[in-house]
């Protein structure tokens, strides 16, 4: 069956103005900027992680210009389910770093049961959260994944 997840997408609504968070103020890096003609391919990730995320505009070749104008009202209401998870050693440290760097967050850092996490959107209303997990001893580790 499969072997890894590769490429995630998520909608943007100007992918310039998205470079410019996510690799500007979020701190990704470029894996992929190609002018396909139909569309511009542009994908980013976190340094050293092969898992890219599609930074992707509403529209051909997916989407026929009615649905994707109906799917850019969306994104500017965080209702597209967009939605992004990333893992940190210090959760206040890098929510203090984000800030100064002018991210606006949704939720300060909050101690949860499974670690300290926080949320914030990207400038076209996509959910993003990153997180400190607590350690996970190596039985509880197991046996969650024998439950899937």
């Amino acid at each position: 069956m499969f072997n890894a997840l590769l490429i995630s997408s998520l909608y943007v609504l100007d992918q310039d103005k998205a470079l410019d968070f996510y690799v500007g103020k979020l701190g990704l890096e470029v894996n992929t900027d190609q002018d396909l003609g139909f569309m511009r391919w542009l994908t980013v990730n976190v340094p050293g992680d092969t898992r890219q995320v599609l930074l992707e505009r509403p529209g051909a070749p997916g989407l026929d210009e009615k649905t994707a104008e109906q799917a850019r009202e969306l994104v500017t209401k965080g209702g597209t389910g967009g939605h992004l998870f990333f893992t940190t050693d210090d959760c206040w440290k890098t929510y203090k770093e984000l800030r100064a760097k002018g991210v606006e967050f949704t939720e300060e850092p909050t101690e949860r049961p499974y670690g300290i996490d926080c949320g914030l959107r990207d400038p076209f209303g996509n959910h993003i959260r990153f997180s400190q997990p607590l350690p996970v001893s190596a039985p509880v580790a197991s046996t969650t994944k024998a439950n899937r």
